[in-house]
């Protein structure tokens, strides 16, 4: 047989020998030098019989990416080996970012993880499973002059990265129902989601918020602080972090990561900001709550913002589009938490007094609480028609704050109007009335 690369194959020939080497001698240190045993494990570890015996037991375990086990230790089910160039790109942080620098996980017999330790032997910087995937003609040749045979010890350990069975969830692990249609009250509108532990991922956490706590060069530079020098680098801290841990005991149940991890995993807080609410004042005396949001540091922002952007006369472009949009989303949403901020922090039934002077479609947007007391603003509060007037106040508002610099009129008015509804409750709750109302006209007949 021709040897491709004969330095390379000699690489491989003699990785291999000395992890067996080393497996062999740890276990042959704990034997009296009369054991019978160690002519056993000699034999044991002999190249062609441990390789031999490596195949065959490599379908016991599953090369994975994301993993089942987390969710629940009993939970049977898919593992996904999926690398990180596989995966769709996106911006936020997630496996896709991890690039090549990734750690292969294991699942299944605890017994044959030492299979998956043989496969990520380094060869040049990159693990031996890598070379077994691209069917290396190097390492077949490495493994034995019988090139079937050593293609069979090739495509047994390659089977460690391929899906086995179909995809299945199961009754233990963590199951979503996620609205994908337009109407949250048909069963049909959503989609069944099984999220599955990064495990990957999560190693590549744990590994560096563990050198940000405990590295050298963290340390310097707390040191430096302490006493109050210069130095060249920051650190991170990681404040109200919480350790979760998988396994008990017995963390190899899980995965090979998590047992190189202790069963040790870190949960970042999710925690709400703490709040410092805006001193809330009633809006008296005022027929509209408009000018005084408008008012706001972030309101007047965004609106300057959006004015110098569409002044600019962007192309007609989806970039355009998204743009103006995200505009129009951030307004919307500071709308909205300033309307939850007067709903929540002002009492219940504050718009009968006196004072206010606010139209009734505002007054049934900023004083829901009321409907509990008040039996007619119930009512009035129920035919949702005012949502659509508050849009185009909405609408009115905002093209005055555009007016001057800009043409806007009705198109523009109506634009922001829909918007506005399209992007809060009131456009699924209004969407359902309508549907009920016209279900019951037709089983009244006609349809009319």
């Amino acid at each position: 047989m021709t040897l491709l690369h004969p330095d390379r194959r000699a690489a491989f020939r003699t990785a291999i020998e000395r992890f067996l080497q080393e497996r062999r001698d740890g276990k042959l240190e704990k034997l009296q030098p009369d054991d019978p045993k160690r002519d056993e494990l000699t034999a044991q570890f002999a190249f062609t019989n441990w390789i031999d015996d490596a195949a065959r037991r490599v379908n016991q375990i599953q090369a994975v990416t994301h993993s089942i086990k987390p969710m629940h230790p009993d939970a049977r089910g898919t593992n996904l080996y999926r690398p990180p160039e596989t995966l769709p790109d996106h911006g936020e942080v997630g496996s896709h970012t991890l690039g090549r620098a990734f750690a292969d996980d294991v699942v299944g017999n605890a017994a044959a993880l030492d299979v998956f330790k043989f496969l990520r032997v380094d060869i040049d910087g990159r693990p031996l499973l890598d070379a077994i995937v691209a069917r290396d003609r190097d390492l077949v040749d490495a493994l034995s002059d019988d090139a079937d045979q050593a293609s069979a010890w090739i495509e047994a350990f390659a089977g460690l990265v391929q899906p086995r069975g179909a995809l299945a969830s199961h009754a233990r692990a963590k199951q979503l129902y996620w609205l994908s249609g337009d109407d949250p009250c048909k069963d049909g509108h959503y989609h069944l989601l099984a999220p599955l532990y990064a495990s990957s991922l999560a190693h590549a956490v744990f590994k560096t918020i563990n050198e940000d706590r405990f590295g050298d060069a963290g340390k310097a530079a707390r040191q430096a602080k302490r006493e109050k020098r210069d130095h060249p680098g920051g650190y991170r801290e990681y404040p109200h972090l919480a350790v979760q841990k998988l396994g008990g005991t017995k963390p190899q149940n899980i995965s090979q990561l998590n047992s190189e991890r202790g069963g040790n995993n870190y949960l970042l807080a999710s925690l709400p900001p703490s709040w410092k609410s805006r001193a809330i004042r009633e809006p008296w005396l005022v027929e509209s709550v408009f000018p005084r949001f408008g008012r706001q540091p972030d309101v007047r922002d965004l609106v300057h913002g959006l004015r110098d952007f569409l002044a600019s006369d962007p192309d007609p472009t989806v970039d355009t589009r998204q743009r103006r949009e995200a505009y129009l989303d951030a307004l919307t949403d500071e709308l909205v938490l300033y309307a939850a901020e007067l709903q929540s922090a002002l009492p219940a039934g504050w718009s009968l007094d006196s004072k206010c002077r606010l139209v009734e479609a505002e007054q049934l947007w900023l004083d829901p609480r009321r409907t509990e007391q008040d039996e007619a603003f119930r009512s009035r509060w129920a035919r949702m028609d005012w949502p659509v007037d508050i849009g185009r106040r909405f609408g009115n508002w905002l093209n005055g704050q555009l007016d001057g610099r800009l043409p806007v009129g009705e198109i523009e008015q109506a634009q922001w109007a829909r918007e506005l509804l399209a992007h809060t409750e009131w456009a699924w709750r209004i969407d359902r009335d309508n549907r009920t109302l016209e279900n019951h006209r037709r089983r009244l007949g006609g349809g009319q």
